[in-house]
């Protein structure tokens, strides 16, 4: 890759041109094993797994899989929060030579039907709770021929394993697993399963796992995520963060696996250091978060904004040890300054901002991780990464200097295209660079910002006004914790900004105020017109805001109106 200015950015030790190795998501599994065998790798309440009976479990549950006539290619579902058997069955189903389907626990029948019928899965691996509430009912209307079953408590320790399905059954969160031929419990996969490594194995170039994306703009598509997609994230992420140490790191993975983010920084990264990965299945328990930060002695923790604010209200936050936390991660979303310094001034680590997307593995960029920074700014590529900013109008020319135009990338983490999808490929997919859909700014040191999305401006009276800059500016007010602007109908203007605020507990803030805030940093035009206070915002599963649903209600009030 030919020098860019962003390179000179970069913190020392940090080289823009990496050598990626083509070693696949099992085998670095394998290389942790081999080198970290008695390290710890999984702790989940009180069951903790090393690194060499992690990769007995993967081996074990990979042979079984081959037994139930999985072979290379199929697509498996694994639909589990984040708990040991997810990581198991996630790199046994790589090492089968098949392919990863990652399904949000929290899916509605509809959603679950029409993924895993686009993705042709023939076996799927779930919760007891899960199967016997939701999935016994899909059974003839998906292509799952065997069913493999968790259960929370099957890797707990004495008193936990006697205790916990108590409390589980209560909360309905523990089920009876049915006695049929296609139903399998995962303990019992895993026993029977052969102990000696498959021959064989996955290539670089193979599929590794189909990530759907949201749907936020129609049917969701399972971005082709390949093994060398996967792997080479990891080691542009390694190379991105040469202060952490092999065998020596604990990470807190409470962002889910199911999501792009959590699978490769909360989960495949610490796998190839050989860390110990702290499992949270619920990233909204805070006062577990801040728990475990004191109690495993955490290093690096993966975020998103939400769970930063979080953090930063919850009253265990004051107990934080501050002298364990070398870095934290954020991504999904903007994250503003008094956020991030009130979070690095409770527990002592250093947090940066980063971006991506599903069909980049996610990460492109990131702030650098122990140097220079900028806030509301998403950082610098990841080495063999190349950008550049097209023409919002003409796609095929460049952005004029100075404008804002649609972020376009190029790397090894790039996805191959969309399952059975050739035009959304075609369209997304161009000579080689990735059309991300976001509208970025690039200083002239290589510095990228995010000012919003194509699909999201708000053209006021000809003008055009993106919501992200509309909101950094209302997260500057102190009362302010979290905002979302939209564009609404309007008769003179043709849109105009509508904003979604969320006050601090015992804030008080008028629209009036609101909207004098704004007036000393945004031109006229681009103020909101309207404001509406709300305790809180519509998210996803981890913890997004998400801009459509606001879309959606205000559509259907007006139109009801």
């Amino acid at each position: 890759m030919e020098p860019r200015p962003w390179h000179d950015q970069y913190d020392p030790g940090v080289r823009g041109t990496i050598e990626i190795r083509e070693v696949t998501l099992p085998e670095l599994l394998r290389e942790s094993a081999r080198r970290h065998g008695g390290l710890a790798a999984l702790r989940f309440l009180n069951c903790e797994m090393n690194y060499e009976q992690l990769d007995g479990e993967v081996d074990r549950l990979a042979g079984t899989l081959r037994a139930l006539g999985v072979n290379a290619g199929d697509r498996v579902a694994i639909q589990l929060p984040n708990l040991p058997q997810t990581v198991i069955s996630f790199f046994a189903v790589l090492r089968a030579g098949a392919v990863a389907v990652m399904t949000n626990p929290l899916y509605t029948p509809r959603e679950i039907e029409q993924q895993w019928n686009d993705a042709g899965c023939r076996v799927a691996i779930t919760m007891d709770f899960l199967f016997a509430s939701t999935l016994t009912e899909l059974a003839d209307r998906v292509p799952v021929e065997q069913w493999i079953v968790a259960s929370i408590p099957e890797y707990l320790r004495f008193p936990l394993n006697l205790l916990a399905p108590l409390k589980l059954r209560r909360e309905k969160l523990l089920a009876d697993v049915p006695d049929r031929p296609d139903v399998h419990r995962f303990l019992d996969a895993v026993e029977r399963g052969a102990p000696e490594p498959l021959p064989g194995g996955p290539s670089f170039a193979d599929l590794a796992a189909l990530q759907y994306t949201g749907g936020t703009t129609g049917r969701a598509k399972g971005a082709m995520l390949t093994h060398g997609n996967l792997s080479s994230q990891v080691q542009q992420l390694r190379n991105w963060m040469p202060h952490l140490s092999t065998g020596e790191e604990t990470f807190l993975s409470a962002l889910p696996f199911f999501h792009v983010f959590g699978l490769t920084v909360g989960m495949t990264l610490p796998i190839s250091l050989a860390s110990t990965l702290v499992l949270v299945p619920n990233p909204r328990e805070i006062k577990r978060l801040v728990d475990s930060i004191n109690k495993f002695r955490v290093t690096v923790f993966p975020v998103v904004p939400a769970m930063v604010n979080g953090i930063n209200a919850h009253p265990a936050a004051k107990s934080l040890r501050v002298d364990s936390l070398k870095l934290c991660v954020s991504g999904s979303a903007p994250l503003p300054e008094d956020t991030l310094r009130r979070f690095e001034e409770l527990t002592g680590g250093r947090l940066v901002e980063g971006y991506g997307l599903t069909e980049a593995s996610p990460v492109t960029h990131v702030n650098p991780a122990t140097g220079k920074r900028r806030v509301n700014w998403i950082g610098l590529p990841l080495p063999e990464t190349d950008c550049r900013l097209a023409s919002v109008t003409d796609p095929e020319q460049p952005a004029a200097p100075g404008e804002a135009g649609e972020l376009l990338i190029r790397g090894p983490q790039v996805m191959a295209g969309y399952w059975n999808r050739p035009d959304a490929s075609q369209e997304t997919l161009r000579d080689g660079w990735l059309h991300t859909g976001d509208l970025a700014e690039m200083d002239a040191d290589g510095w990228f910002r995010i000012v919003g999305r194509k699909k999201e401006i708000i053209i006021c009276g000809g003008y055009k006004v993106y919501p992200d800059e509309i909101d950094r500016v209302l997260m500057e007010h102190p009362d302010i914790v979290e905002c979302a602007t939209i564009g609404v109908p309007d008769e003179k203007r043709g849109e105009t900004p509508k904003s979604f605020v969320v006050l601090r507990p015992g804030a008080k803030l008028t629209a009036e105020q609101v909207e004098q805030h704004c007036r000393a940093e945004l031109a006229a035009y681009k103020i909101p017109r309207q404001i509406e206070f709300r305790s809180e915002l519509p998210k996803s599963s981890v913890l997004k805001i998400l801009r459509r649903v606001l879309v959606e209600e205000e559509l259907a009030k007006r139109e009801s109106a």
